[in-house]
């Protein structure tokens, strides 16, 4: 069964087509990589899925199960949680409203505050002072912990290394890959090659809006998948 899958979906800012024919597939515990240049579409993939972006043609699958019009609580319900590009750290609330906002859509599990706070202790440390009062290493940290709380089966993240230390973001690897293993499927929009190879073992390449290339990341060495991310 599908947690995800996009079959040959056409998507639109207004007028404007950004998606032509996307197609993909995730599956329960799979580590997928969505790479390309900025541009090209990779937030679009999930605005799609939101309801922000609309779908004109072709069809998405949640769990095999036709969604027929996305809405942006369609995924949180169905074992989704989504870390957004930028975090989006509600900006009035503590560490720990922002945490329990992710609960929200939560079908019970495992992963509620005590169990985040194990996994990044300086979020405990820090639990009542304003989300946004934090670095961004920390704010990254709560963004993942608030899409855990939900204790989802897939967890889609749009370019978590953005602007983090490279020591973050091997911490990032790390976890990403544990979750997997215990199997939370992930979903890595990225364009930090070092991180998309620690994490990922198939990837989609995207180009204006269309997938190109996919497979195993064992075809293509780091020189090859740079050349679909750097201008």
């Amino acid at each position: 069964m599908s947690l995800l899958r996009f079959d040959d979906v056409d998507s639109y800012y207004g007028s404007a087509k950004i998606l032509h024919g996307v197609s993909f597939a995730i599956e329960r515990g799979e580590r997928v990589a969505l790479l390309g240049r900025n541009g090209v579409g990779k937030t679009t993939v999930v605005n799609t899925l939101n309801g922000v972006a609309r779908a004109r043609a072709g069809n998405i699958y949640v769990r095999d199960r036709l969604v027929a019009s996305p809405k942006p609580y369609y995924a949180a319900r169905n074992g989704i949680a989504i870390v957004p590009q930028g975090r989006r750290i509600i900006p009035t609330l503590t560490v720990e409203e922002n945490l329990l906002i992710g609960q929200a859509g939560s079908r019970g599990g495992e992963w509620d505050t005590n169990r985040v706070y194990e996994l990044f202790p300086i979020l405990r440390e820090k639990r009542n002072n304003l989300g946004t009062s934090l670095s961004g290493g920390q704010q990254q940290m709560l963004a993942i912990g608030r899409a855990l709380m939900a204790n989802p089966d897939l967890l889609i993240l749009d370019e978590p290394s953005e602007g983090l230390a490279p020591v973050i973001i091997d911490e990032l690897a790390v976890l990403f890959t544990s979750l997997a293993e215990r199997g939370t499927g992930i979903f890595l929009i990225e364009q930090n090659i070092g991180l998309i190879r620690r994490v990922a073992t198939r990837c989609y390449i995207l180009s204006k809006g269309q997938v190109v290339e996919s497979g195993s990341l064992d075809h293509w060495s780091k020189q090859e998948l740079q050349k679909h991310i750097i201008v």
